[in-house]
């Protein structure tokens, strides 16, 4: 059976952007999908250099990633920011296939806009109810414990009043039942603080976990973006698998520098992850290591673990992610040491408690 198709209309009708490049930097062809978007005629899009639509802060990132097209490999999921006529920012995920014969390079972009919109809100609403959460918290127990002084006090003068000299019988009974008040209040707040401290505790109580099984629950849950940003993942936990230490706490450090080692990974590199476990004078350590854009330590200095501290160019760059890893591991009684150098990657070392 044959199927004649008009493979022009669907070039037309696809809802992605399609486009074809040459590698002198110039589009060659796009569907309607591309001026309708970005708001150009196709004449202007075809009469200016690509790079000229690309958000310039992306411009430099995008040159690598060319770069890697042209020497024959395909890109799958790359991101960046373009401008749109009437100068707004949409993010757009490209898959890319060079042709080297012909000097082309066909590709499809799909815009990524609102989900990079929801994606910030997510991590600006985390943020937030992490703060409430922790100011509820904070002014939870310190109102009941700045109760608890008057209560005192009223005990106090109480037990200080000379009975003898109150005659009234009626007003006798009032003190005493005032005073059995007073205990029961005091003995009710004490009881709720207690509760409440114990609460928090739990939230950060450390457990004999598995490291590589809570390694590989977090690669599970993440296997579509390790597949697609085609990500080599090597672990070895020979030197140590369990640890004390909250499973939570272990899964977000997994997930959040497992994820930004894809994100800033380098555009002609595929991700490489290296994570092991040492012993070293009598100290367990995990190291986790990458081999991506890395950074300046000389710039960032002692920002590298601050809330809301970026160093790349990222419109999800948030600066979350290492504030959390940063605190889980100083919850724990732990350390967290970090080295790194632009377009060399980074490595990041955890030092557990010694009884852990």
């Amino acid at each position: 059976m044959s199927i004649d198709f008009d493979y022009k209309r669907f070039f037309d009708i696809s809802p992605d952007l399609v486009c074809i490049a040459g590698y002198d930097g110039y589009f060659k062809k796009v569907n309607s999908a591309v001026p309708k978007l970005l708001g150009y005629t196709k004449q202007e899009l075809y009469s200016r250099p690509i790079d000229e639509f690309i958000f310039e802060e992306d411009r430099e990132l995008t040159s690598r990633a060319r770069k890697s097209i042209i020497n024959s490999n395909t890109l799958f999921n790359f991101e960046n920011r373009y401008v749109k006529k009437n100068g707004e920012l949409v993010w757009l995920a490209w898959t890319s296939q060079p042709v080297e014969s012909e000097k082309l390079v066909f590709a499809i972009a799909k815009n990524i806009t609102h989900k990079k919109k929801l994606e910030t809100e997510r991590l600006h609403l985390i943020d937030s109810l992490t703060k409430l959460n922790n100011e509820l918290k904070q002014v939870t127990l310190t109102t009941s414990h700045d109760l608890r002084s008057p209560i005192s006090s009223l005990q106090i003068i109480f037990e200080l009043l000379d009975h003898s000299k109150i005659s009234d019988q009626e007003t006798l009974e009032l003190i005493e039942l005032l005073k059995l008040t007073g205990k029961n209040i005091k003995v009710t707040l004490n009881s709720f603080v207690d509760l409440l401290s114990e609460k928090i505790s739990e939230q950060s109580e450390p457990e004999e976990v598995n490291m590589e099984e809570v390694l590989d629950t977090v690669l599970q849950s993440i296997s579509p973006l390790i597949k697609a940003s085609k990500t080599a993942i090597h672990s070895d936990f020979s030197n140590f698998t369990k640890i004390r230490f909250n499973k939570m706490y272990l899964e977000s450090i997994y997930l959040n520098l497992i994820t930004n080692a894809i994100k800033y990974s380098r555009p002609d590199h595929a991700p490489v992850i290296s994570i092991y476990t040492k012993f070293k004078n009598g100290t367990k350590r995990l190291i986790i290591s990458d081999n991506g854009l890395g950074f300046d330590m000389k710039k960032v200095k002692d920002r590298i673990f601050g809330i809301h501290q970026t160093f790349h160019n990222h419109e999800d760059s948030k600066g979350v992610g290492l504030y959390l890893v940063h605190n889980h591991v100083k919850s724990m009684g732990g350390e967290i040491k970090v080295k790194s150098s632009p377009n060399k990657g980074t490595k990041f070392e955890i030092n557990f408690k010694k009884q852990a």
